[in-house]
């Protein structure tokens, strides 16, 4: 189990396959058991590398206190793997931190695939992942998850695949870490705003990609990353939700090895 000690947190990280290096950045949960869908196919043409972040997975769980926290900390376990620069491939925070990554370590970064993900956090993002702290603080981790289910994932994709999210409802809860560290992840994201930066990132291949009916993270987020990011390209997914890599799996598994051999 390979990790690196930032700052007195242990942060934990695994490869698979051969190639490129490619980094996969999961959302607030944050483990990078995330990607299990999607790692065989694209190991299959790259170097794949998941890491658990600060206070999730077999990472240290302490709060976090910014997505520029988490953003070192993805910098020290490539410097960890010996990985210069890579791909990245960034779902939901991770879309976020990869942002992060890409504007305070220039050059660390040959290209950017934003899944899902915010440029800010507005106020359908505040009254939402507010309601989330509440049921975190009050309910506890069961009723967290299970709401959390009901955001990630369209009604279609709950009613085939009830009994596999019940086992990853009971698996998450022990990931995540108590109250007050779920809490600072989502305090974390909520304070992410470097739209004023984005002009900066115009040398870098950007993808965005987001499904229409995503709850968590609605279509217009990526369509201002799209905006405001010169030279960078959007796909939208018909349907999906919010977990667009798990319900499409092979839709987005094909459009991100679309994406990134391109650039090999």
């Amino acid at each position: 189990m390979p990790k690196v000690t930032r700052d007195g947190v242990e942060l934990y990280w695994e490869k698979s396959g051969s190639g490129p290096a490619l980094i996969l950045g999961a959302g607030l949960n944050g483990s990078g058991t995330w990607w299990i869908p999607n790692v065989p196919a694209l190991a299959e043409r790259f170097t794949v590398y998941t890491f658990d972040q600060r206070g999730t997975g077999h990472s240290t769980k302490v709060p976090v206190a910014s997505i520029e926290q988490m953003a070192a900390d993805l910098v020290a376990v490539m410097d960890d793997a010996e990985i210069q620069s890579a791909h990245y491939c960034g779902h939901s925070t991770g879309g976020a931190i990869g942002v992060a990554v890409a504007l305070d370590f220039p050059g660390r970064l040959k290209s950017l695939l934003i899944a899902s993900s915010t440029t800010c956090g507005d106020p359908y993002r505040r009254k939402l992942l507010g309601l989330r702290m509440q049921l975190f603080k009050k309910l506890g981790g069961e009723a967290y998850a299970q709401f959390r289910t009901l955001l990630l994932y369209p009604p279609y994709w709950i009613n085939e695949n009830d009994k596999l999210l019940s086992e990853s409802e009971a698996r998450d809860t022990g990931d995540l870490g108590g109250a007050d560290v779920q809490i600072s992840r989502l305090n974390a994201i909520l304070a992410f705003d470097r739209r004023q930066e984005f002009h900066r990132l115009g040398k870098l291949p950007t993808l965005v990609v987001c499904a229409n009916d995503d709850l968590l993270a609605p279509r217009y987020f990526s369509e201002e990353y799209e905006r405001l990011i010169p030279g960078a390209r959007a796909i939208y997914i018909p349907r999906g939700g919010h977990a667009v890599t798990k319900t499409e799996t092979e839709l987005f598994n094909r459009i991100a090895l679309e994406f990134f051999t391109g650039l090999t």
